[in-house]
Formats: structure tokens, C-alpha cells, sequence
């Protein structure tokens, strides 16, 4: 496995060959207009766009088409990250338009719900995000030791070794809670150091990290905000002097192994089969999702992503907590989101440059973009242009329309009034 550090260039798995395009993409909207899975039936609308000043329109295909239950998914998924799609999504895409052995990419991978739902069927994962953090969450999951070998590293693990407390941090952790958690980070920062890290301590420091801070005893901090995020060291204060509360003692090693136990809940031999088959042959990457040059030209079958919108994102006061785990200085992390359309579109023509290079002729791009600002913009008549531009072709948009509850919720958001009411997605082809 590859990862942000080596040169290496993604092997391809099997030789470079041409998706049947026209037939695989009739088959598609057939299947779409006819799908009726959930006791609905697809209503056909147009989305209209401009493109090199012409009015263009794309056929639109309105229905639920995956089902919002988490539990459908496997618990592999189970990890928080703020603004992430479902499992079901990218899965809709990958059995429709991939066989078992193509590459599957998410170049703003997050959590890396597409590549580890690639790998669960059998395609070979590749993602990228300029967001360390999401190598770190994703890696682990592709290739995760058995619960015997967590218990056993964790066994062997002085959780007493370190005897650096920052005191800030006692505003979220018992001083014992506190004391293991250092001495887990400098365990965990020492290995690679030491040409030791392997996947067992990949999948603790992956657990750790979302076990942070939370707000239910399954976390090592006391009652705070869900844990997406961690808030300041000041906000705390207030949290903690409002619910005359005081961090109770945790204890590190068991809560990795019970979320451990959850999320290796469903894991069978049989998965484990698949996974290891292809998560030797994944390339996971951090940098700009528009210059990947570590993945061949003409390899990707699919591409399932959803890209960041348009918003302001404080990357060091969201990841703080986390980037101090990691020995990551927040600051160095340069996320470029667009506050502006054009600037937005600008940015995402780029990236569609980039996507375009690395598709097979005859592979998708399926484009997740929701809607945002209460649904005043609908930002896939923004990313069509952006597609066009980059010489790929707009096939059509699916709008999975649903109830579904957001983590925005958690954050004062109402679903139906600010927040997502529906994944949009944009399906473009590379021509033959």
C-alpha cells in the first residue's frame, strides 16, 4: 500500500480497457427511469445549464434510490467525520458501472467512505484529500487486524509513559485519562520513527482519534460537542461550568477495544478475503485533488465524490485536538475552498482537468454536489459547465430524494430549512 510519503505510482490491476460507454450508459438510465426499489416511481425532469454561452439540458432522474438506514451499510463506516455521504451512494454507482478489479477514486476522499465501499465489492480503492487526517482514517479500515491482535498490542503498550500533561487539556480529560492518552501519542509518533508502525497500530491511532472527545461515555473526554469536531479550550470551559461537570476517569485501552469490537461487528472471513485481495494494490494520497500524477493516465473506471462546497471551513480551530494526537501542526494543512461561484467553479474545472486525464475512455464521474444557501444554488447546474470544459460529458443528474437526519442538525441547522434535502449528483462520461 502507498501512501502520501512514497513516489510510487498506482500498478494497474488489469489492463487498460475501454468501458463499453454507450451500452453501460443506456443500461443506466433505463434501470433509472424504470427503479421502483423503495415503493416509488423515477420522475424524468431536465436540468438546464449553460455552456460556452448556449442553454445545454441534461435529463434528471428523481427518486429514492438508496435507502437512508445507516445499518444497511457495513460498521467498517462507523467513524465521525463532519459532512460525509453515506455508504449507499457510492455503492449505487460502483455496482452499476465497475467490475470486480477496476480502480475506484475519490479525489476528496474525507473519511474514505468511497474507497473502503470499492474495496467491500471488490475494486481497487485510490483516493486523495489534502486533509492528512483522511489517509489516517481510511487506510486502517482496507486492510484491519483481527480483535486478538488489538488486545495484544494494546496489552503491550505502556499506557504510563508519558508524564507530558498539557494542562489545557485537563479541561477535556481526567488527569489518568490524559496521562494514557500521551503516552498512547508518543507511542503511536515514536513507531514510525522506529520503521515500526504497522497495521495494528494503524487501526489503534485510527480509533483513538475518533474516540477523542465526544459526547457520550464512549469517548475519552467528558460531555462535549459530537465528534466531528472539538471545540476550543475556552468553549469548554463554559460547556463544562454550565453542566457542573468535571472529566470523569476513562479508561483508553478499553474504549479502543469496545469500538473496536463495533466496528470489526460484521467484518467475516469472507470480507476480509475481498479486502485483503485489493487493499495491497490501493494508493491513497494527500495533495491537491487537481495534480495527482502518482495515478496513471486512462486507469480509473469510476470516480465517486463529493467535493467541498462553497463555505468557510477553520480547519485548525475544527482539528485541533487531532492534529496535536498526530504531531501535526494545523496550520501547514491549506485547504482552498471557494467563498465565490466562479472561484468555485474555477477550482473544480481543474480538478475535472485532472479527472479527465485519469478516467478510462468510457468511465463516469459521479459528482455529488447537494444543494446549499436553503437551496438557492443548485450546484450541480455550476459543476456541469465545469465538466464540460474539461472535455467530459454530461450524462445525466440523479437526485435521490429523501428524508434523512443530518449532523448538521447538531450544529443548529434544520434539514428542511438550511441544510441538504437531497444528494444531487452529476454523472459525466469520458468519451470513447
Amino acid at each position: 500500500m502507498t501512501d502520501a510519503a512514497s513516489p510510487e505510482v498506482l500498478e494497474l490491476p488489469l489492463p487498460v480497457a475501454a468501458v463499453p460507454a454507450h451500452a453501460s450508459a443506456s443500461a443506466f438510465m433505463a434501470e433509472l427511469e424504470t427503479f421502483d426499489a423503495f415503493g416509488t416511481s423515477t420522475r424524468r425532469i431536465t436540468t438546464t445549464f449553460s455552456s460556452g454561452g448556449a442553454s445545454v439540458e441534461t435529463p434528471a432522474f428523481v427518486n429514492e434510490f438508496w435507502t437512508a438506514r445507516q445499518r444497511d451499510a457495513s460498521r467498517l463506516h462507523e467513524i465521525s467525520f463532519r459532512a460525509c455521504f453515506k455508504p449507499q451512494l457510492p455503492r449505487f454507482f460502483i455496482e452499476r458501472l465497475t467490475r470486480p478489479g477496476e480502480i475506484v477514486y475519490d479525489p476528496f476522499m474525507g473519511r474514505g467512505t468511497t474507497p473502503l465501499e470499492a474495496a467491500m465489492l471488490g475494486r481497487v480503492p485510490c483516493g486523495c484529500d489534502v486533509n492528512p487526517l483522511s489517509a489516517v482514517l481510511t487506510r486502517p479500515r482496507l486492510n484491519p487486524p483481527t480483535l486478538d491482535q488489538i488486545a495484544e498490542r494494546l496489552e503491550q503498550i505502556d499506557f504510563n509513559a508519558s508524564d507530558d500533561l498539557p494542562e489545557d487539556l485537563l479541561v477535556f480529560f481526567h488527569p489518568a485519562t490524559l496521562r494514557e492518552i500521551s503516552s498512547l501519542r508518543q507511542y503511536l509518533l515514536a513507531r514510525p520513527r522506529q520503521n515500526a508502525l504497522d497495521p495494528v497500530d494503524d487501526w489503534i491511532r485510527l480509533v483513538a482519534l475518533n474516540r477523542l472527545t465526544g459526547h457520550s461515555v464512549g469517548f475519552f473526554s467528558v460531555y462535549t460537542l459530537p465528534p466531528n469536531q472539538a471545540v476550543s479550550v475556552k468553549s469548554q470551559r463554559k460547556i463544562n461550568t454550565d453542566r457542573n461537570q468535571t472529566p470523569p476517569r476513562r479508561a483508553v485501552p478499553h474504549l479502543i477495544l469496545k469500538k473496536s469490537r463495533v466496528l470489526l461487528g460484521d467484518c467475516d472471513p469472507a470480507l476480509r478475503r475481498v479486502l485483503a485481495s485489493v487493499a495491497g494494490k490501493s494508493l491513497l494520497l494527500t495533495q491537491p485533488a487537481h495534480t495527482t500524477p502518482e495515478i496513471p493516465s486512462n486507469s480509473v473506471s469510476l470516480v465517486v465524490t463529493s467535493p467541498p462546497f462553497l463555505d468557510v471551513v477553520d480547519y485548525a480551530g475544527d482539528n485541533w485536538l487531532r492534529c496535536w494526537f498526530l504531531g501535526i501542526d494545523p496550520a501547514s494543512v491549506q485547504l482552498t475552498i471557494a467563498k465565490k461561484l466562479d472561484a468555485w467553479q474555477e477550482a473544480m474545472t481543474a480538478v475535472f482537468r485532472e479527472l479527465h486525464r485519469v478516467l478510462k475512455p468510457g468511465g463516469h464521474v459521479a459528482f455529488e454536489v447537494g444543494e446549499i444557501r436553503g437551496g438557492k444554488i443548485k450546484l450541480e447546474e455550476a459543476a456541469l459547465p465545469c465538466g464540460v470544459a474539461a472535455g467530459l460529458e454530461p450524462l445525466l443528474v440523479l437526485i435521490n430524494d429523501q428524508k434523512f437526519t443530518k449532523t448538521a442538525n447538531c450544529w443548529g441547522v434544520d434539514n428542511q430549512v438550511k441544510g441538504t434535502n437531497t444528494n444531487r449528483v452529476v454523472v459525466f462520461r469520458k468519451p470513447a
